[in-house]
């Protein structure tokens, strides 16, 4: 499939012209929580151009998410084989993918990627379907693939959060936005509906309650079972918490171990909820204790408190802009990464992950959201 429609000659500067383009694909093919950190970027390309669409190339694990964030107009699904949610599309889908992007006729794409991401593939599939203008960080001076390439600065490891990385790329065409939380609509009926499940489950929502979302896609980012068996039975004896399980359909099995270590006073809904619903829970609950994974940036969108257990992964993941308290915990050697610049965490990740700093980290989290609802009822 021959490349179409594209400018010969010196790569433009970036920001000439972007603030005519009205039809523009954003391009972020991983997973649910790398789609809402893009969210203030999206923000940022919404009002700076009155009237613009935003169309949304993203994963299976990420177009569920999507289609619950107000500033973007149209999901296009699809698992790309370069990025880690890759499915079973075989190679004669590509040229597809190709052509149903060119019929769209999008004046120019934005291409967000990780920092440990190449974004060449993603420019290559805009190349082959005739967008004339791709904005992306690369390393490498891209050519003509990209038009308005803007040179990466994070080379070795991350240097800022992924929120900043993706506001500073949209920047440099002129797009900003005051307003920099994660952005994600959650109804009213979802947050009802969810309230009522738990009802039914016999969790009493006028007693202390907590999420716990012990499962993540990725056996590395897992913290151990056992840690958070010892603290959620601390949770339960001295605080009188009821710990409520999440996670999918296929971690309910996982959820059930733990939730049978701890009694009657956890519940198990691993795989009950819609993601909406999923959602209006997140919104509801009084805090979240999660593996880093897309529940905690969930709970950043909505403002839930949350205590997360971060594998000493990638490390610009962290909660934005929501009080919280990150716990630190090592890969396992056998785990970590084949790509050895993302085994470079920075020093010092402290604190460190124990079921006594999760105990802390809660306590201190209700305390301090208790004291504020005190302050605000004055």
């Amino acid at each position: 499939m021959k490349p179409i429609n594209h400018r010969e000659g010196i790569i433009q500067p970036a920001g000439s012209d972007w603030q005519t383009f009205r039809n523009i694909l954003c391009v972020r093919p991983d997973n649910l929580g790398d789609v809402l950190m893009t969210t203030p970027a999206f923000r940022a390309l919404k009002e700076s151009v009155p009237d613009r669409k935003l169309t949304l190339l993203t994963s299976s694990a990420g177009a569920g998410i999507a289609r619950l964030i107000p500033e973007i107009d149209d999901v296009l699904t699809f698992d790309l084989p370069w990025v880690q949610t890759a499915s079973g599309n075989g190679p004669a889908a590509i040229p597809i993918l190709a052509r149903t992007l060119q019929e769209k006729q999008f004046d120019a794409a934005v291409i967000f990627n990780v920092q440990s991401q190449n974004p060449l593939p993603s420019a290559l599939l805009c190349y082959l379907a005739g967008i004339p203008r791709m904005l992306g960080f690369c390393r490498e001076n891209p050519y003509q693939l990209m038009t308005d390439w803007v040179p990466d600065p994070e080379i070795l490891v991350a240097t800022q959060h992924e929120v900043e990385r993706q506001l500073a790329l949209v920047s440099t065409v002129g797009c900003t936005t005051s307003n920099k939380r994660l952005s994600l609509t959650v109804s009213s009926e979802a947050r009802q509906q969810a309230l009522t499940q738990l009802a039914q489950a016999g969790i009493r929502a006028d007693a202390p309650w907590l999420l716990l979302h012990p499962g993540v896609s990725e056996a590395k980012r897992r913290y151990p079972a056992d840690q958070y068996i010892r603290a959620a039975r601390q949770l339960i004896a001295k605080d009188g918490f009821q710990l409520v399980l999440t996670g999918s359909a296929s971690e309910r099995d996982y959820a059930e171990t733990i939730r049978q270590a701890l009694g009657e006073k956890a519940f198990n809904a691993a795989g009950r909820f819609s993601l909406e619903t999923f959602a209006g829970l997140i919104a509801e609950a009084p805090l979240l204790i999660s593996n880093n994974t897309g529940p905690v940036h969930m709970a950043s969108a909505v403002g839930t408190p949350v205590v997360v257990l971060y594998a000493m992964t990638n490390p610009q993941h962290t909660p934005w802009l929501v009080p919280n308290r990150v716990l630190y915990f090592e890969v396992p050697a056998e785990l970590r990464s084949r790509n050895r610049l993302l085994q470079q965490f920075p020093e010092p990740a402290e604190p460190r992950a124990s079921p006594e700093a999760i105990v802390q980290a809660v306590n201190e989290l209700i305390q301090t959201k208790k004291a504020v609802l005190d302050h605000s009822t004055v």
